[in-house]
């Protein structure tokens, strides 16, 4: 802020030729503004200058209100608009504050500095009027280029946070389209595996019930003929009657065994009595098994490290889907599991070496086994990581954190 200037500064006592006399309305105003902050001045009828404040010649690139007393200021401080084009006198709200008498108050213009360069300001234009007849104008004006900068700074931030909102807003909508296609297919895969179990209950263990059943009948017919018969009859029967029970016991081992093969596809037993570990390992000696590769194990926890039932069940399945998602598309020979604890989280590696894909199919809307992986493994707090190129075979990595061991 310039430092205020004595009233001789502001009307001095040697006027220039173009000054007004002193003792005229614009004196006596001229001595009270000569200390305001806002640049201030006034002018005449015909728009010239008759006294300015020293903030107002500051704002205005000038080192003393003299050079101004007696100049045009539309011509001198308001000829163009911001654009540079020019600005016609006859359209300026200042000299129509005392031309037509109308009071105004404009933040959307520029006044131009000595040196060239235009600034923002926000100015209000007064006529000053004795009775009925109007002597002038006074111009009340500051610098407001810090505030358009702020309001440009605001309309920016909102302009990037409304953008912002509607990229999240569009990634919730895919989200949760994708967890509705996700819902749907589990609940269909759920379906499936409901008509798997009752299709293999139906047909194994219904067939040999069946089996049982007219065995059963059969031994009771022969047992109520047995005292019609002779010694030798009898004893040909007592031979038969042990094959047919024989045959029963067979029958009966296929059902319990077609019933822990069940169970086991529900909830393998081997999680709740050896525990999750034991479980990873027993399910992977089985994949290779059945799809004939080879396996590397590589498995390191701390002795007596125990993850809570919901958690180990959430990996035991989460694997289970790596292994089946190896089965289905990799095409491999080999197949390299890695388990261990590291920064206190649990991580489960799974590596194949067959043909791989692009990263673009693991991020596919209808990729629901990657998506079903990658929602339990949120729900466990950690995250599931892809590695695969086409040629070069596929890495799938859970990383869960730990719980807080006693």
């Amino acid at each position: 802020m310039v430092a205020p200037m004595s009233p001789a500064a502001v009307m001095p006592d040697a006027p220039s030729p173009n000054a007004p006399t002193p003792g005229t309305w614009y004196d006596r105003l001229g001595l009270l503004l000569a200390s305001t902050g806002e640049g201030i001045f006034g002018i005449d009828l015909d728009g010239r200058c008759v006294f300015i404040n020293p903030a107002g010649a500051h704002l205005l690139g000038y080192d003393s209100p003299d050079a101004l007393l007696g100049q045009n200021m539309h011509d001198l401080t308001h000829h163009s608009g911001a654009d540079g084009e020019p600005y016609p006198v006859e359209r300026c709200p200042i000299f129509n504050a005392f031309r037509q008498g109308l009071p105004c108050r404009i933040d959307s213009e520029v006044f131009w500095r000595r040196d060239g360069p235009a600034f923002p300001v926000e100015y209000s234009s007064y006529p000053i009027q004795d009775g009925p007849r109007i002597l002038g104008a006074v111009i009340t004006f500051v610098d407001i280029t810090e505030r358009k900068r702020a309001e440009e700074a605001l309309r920016q931030a909102k302009a990037e946070l409304e953008e912002r909102v509607q990229e999240r807003t569009r990634e919730l909508r895919t989200a949760l389209a994708q967890l509705r296609e996700l819902a749907a297919h589990s609940e269909g895969v759920r379906e499936e595996e409901r008509t798997r179990i009752a299709r293999e209950i139906h047909d194994e263990l219904g067939s040999l019930l069946v089996a049982l059943k007219m065995d059963v009948n059969w031994m009771d017919k022969r047992l109520s003929e047995q005292p019609q018969r002779s010694p030798e009859a009898q004893d040909d029967m007592r031979q038969r009657l042990r094959c047919k029970c024989q045959n029963m016991s067979r029958l009966i081992e296929n059902a319990v065994d077609n019933v822990g093969r069940i169970i086991t596809d529900l909830r393998p037993s081997i999680l709740d009595h050896q525990g999750l570990w034991a479980a990873l390992e027993w399910q992977a000696q089985e994949f290779v098994q059945s799809a004939e590769l080879a396996l590397i194990w590589h498995q390191q926890v701390p002795e007596g490290l125990e993850l809570p039932e919901a958690d180990a069940m959430a990996v035991f399945r989460i694997f289970q889907e790596m292994l089946s998602n190896v089965g289905r598309h990799a095409r491999a020979s080999t197949l390299h599991v890695r388990i261990e604890t590291r920064h206190h989280a649990l991580q489960v590696l799974v590596c194949d070496n067959g043909v791989g894909a692009p990263m673009q199919a693991f991020e596919a809307a209808d990729a629901y086994g990657v998506l079903g992986m990658r929602e339990r493994a949120r729900h466990l707090g950690g995250a599931l990581h892809i590695w695969s190129e086409p040629g070069s075979g596929s890495c799938f990595q859970l990383e869960v954190p730990l719980p807080a061991q006693p």
